[in-house]
């Protein structure tokens, strides 16, 4: 199975999800999240999690699917790894925030 990397910028969305979480809800329901999304990265290379292609407005190639309230973006890395470019939550505007997480400027 392809290992995962999770990249700088879902790192730090992993955080501030976690953060949110906690404070809104309690640390049970911010790991109880946090732990459903690894496992959801664990079942990519596998085909158990659901992936769509990025649309091409978006100016990126790879992947996503939804998680409850976010959306997981995701890439095959040189090697064949996968990489967790970065989650955003629904009420987030996604071109601009995907574009800068995945290392492109705005256009």
């Amino acid at each position: 199975m392809a290992q995962v990397r999770i990249q700088a910028a879902a790192s730090f969305r992993l955080d501030d999800i976690y953060r949110y979480t906690r404070d809104r809800w309690g640390v049970q329901q911010a790991d109880r999240y946090i732990t459903e999304l690894f496992a959801t990265f664990d079942r990519i290379a596998s085909h158990g999690t659901a992936s769509r292609p990025i649309p091409a407005a978006f100016g990126v190639e790879g992947y996503f699917f939804r998680h409850e309230r976010h959306f997981v973006y995701w890439r095959y890395l040189s090697d064949g790894a996968i990489g967790i470019v970065t989650i955003l939550h629904e009420r987030m505007h996604q071109i601009d925030r995907l574009r800068e997480d995945f290392g492109l400027a705005k256009s």
